[in-house]
């Protein structure tokens, strides 16, 4: 035994299997959903400057074209809808 005996050597915590597999599993998971939150965060980012953009441009609404009247439906056309 050439090691000594310390506080620290003597009770030193070790993770079991299940444990150790877990954190990989939560490691991985919270990588996975902060790269997708960063990439949501990012797409956000743009299209909000897109839109900014968008409604900075002056915008020219041209007028709407006349409406034509109706025609009157034939007396042939109201004898079969009714």
């Amino acid at each position: 035994m050439s090691r000594s005996i310390t506080e620290h050597a003597l009770f030193r915590p070790r993770a079991s299997k299940a444990e150790t597999k877990a954190d990989i599993t939560d490691h991985a998971a919270r990588a996975i959903i902060g790269d997708e939150a960063a990439r949501r965060e990012a797409k956000t980012a743009k299209l909000r400057q897109a839109r900014l953009e968008n409604e900075a441009k002056p915008t020219t609404v041209p007028a709407p074209a006349k409406l034509r009247p109706k025609k009157a439906a034939s007396a042939r056309q109201e004898k079969f809808s009714a």
